[in-house]
């Protein structure tokens, strides 16, 4: 089955979420946010991104379901209002054909139920909403999942420039479309690069990405896993999915994902659409036992323990690594 149709629209839909998430970051806009019951933040970004992509993706195929990270419980909130009016009158500027009630319905069609084993598109707005809130790192985020595999990625990374490449776009957008590889391109312009994984074997030269935030992935664990492989770069730290796109391109050879707490699951939304990135441009993608990533349980990957991605070569050296430095006192 070829997703020709649906790759486009997920370009256009992430296009247009990045194109309002970067007139949010250069206006006072930016840092109107609200915390969620986990303390994490939510911006007009998030809610508007989430609008437009969710409103293009029901117009073009009505019939699919839609797992968005956000909802309207916390914007609806009284005390909340001027926060509202603003998400829409922003969202209007870019749409001026959406109603008021379009666009709330539009941020809450994320929160029905799917079929897990079904079709079904998974969207974070903003991944990286506290890179986005300090001007670093960030990526809206969308994937495809058909029969519990991920057919379809898009990440949109507005901040990751790369030298040489698209030097006249702000930003940078990988796409990626099950059995037919990875590949790269601007913001704006429509010109694509095929992208792969480095070559690398020796795990001692591998530049590794992790999370900005110790408080989404292990720093300190991370740190034996390196000096166990014998690494001697700093970690490239990084907010977002964007590290999948890094390690796609070539620029890393690991990015590691370790949980903090034996109890956490990770979410859907912060790893399908960079994992087939990453498996498109030749890479490897698990968890840190090397079972692969599973998305057909709903909201949280609850049949696996942290993830990490490779260029292939380096990944059952880093799974023995995890291994020594997990059983270490």
């Amino acid at each position: 089955m070829t997703y020709h149709m649906e790759r486009q629209a997920a370009i256009d839909a992430v296009r247009k979420a990045c194109s309002f998430c970067q007139d949010i970051q250069t206006s006072h806009f930016a840092q109107r946010m609200i915390e969620k019951g986990d303390r994490s933040p939510v911006t007009i970004a998030d809610f508007g991104a989430q609008a437009l992509i969710n409103d293009h993706l029901k117009t073009v195929f009505p019939c699919d379901g839609l797992i968005a990270e956000e909802n309207t419980r916390l914007l609806v909130k009284e005390e909340n209002t001027s926060l509202r009016e603003a998400v829409v009158a922003q969202i209007l500027k870019h749409n001026p054909l959406l109603s008021r009630q379009r666009i709330f319905e539009a941020i809450d069609l994320g929160s029905g139920r799917v079929r897990p084993e079904g079709r079904f598109w998974i969207i974070d707005p903003i991944d990286g909403t506290k890179g986005f809130l300090r001007g670093d790192q960030y990526a809206v985020a969308l994937a495809l999942i058909n029969g519990g595999q991920v057919v379809l990625g898009v990440l949109g990374c507005p901040n990751l420039v790369i030298h040489g490449f698209g030097s006249h776009d702000a930003g940078t957008l990988f796409v990626a479309l099950k059995e037919e590889g990875s590949v790269m391109r601007g913001l704006v312009s429509p010109a694509e690069r095929k992208i792969s994984v480095s070559t690398l074997t020796d795990p001692s030269q591998a530049q590794v990405c992790e999370s900005f935030e110790p408080a989404h992935s292990s720093h300190s664990v991370a740190a034996t896993v390196a000096r166990i492989l014998g690494i001697k770069k700093a970690p490239l730290r990084m907010d977002s999915q964007a590290k999948y796109g890094v390690v796609a391109m070539g620029d890393a050879s690991i990015y590691i994902r370790l949980p903090l707490q034996g109890t956490y699951q990770e979410k859907i939304w912060d790893h399908a659409p960079g994992s087939i990135i990453v498996e498109e441009a030749g890479g490897k993608v698990t968890d840190i036992e090397g079972k692969p990533l599973d998305f057909s349980r709903g909201n949280q990957l609850t049949a696996n323990k942290g993830v990490i991605a490779t260029n292939g070569n380096l990944h059952e050296p880093l799974i023995q690594a995890i291994r020594q430095a997990s059983s270490s006192p």
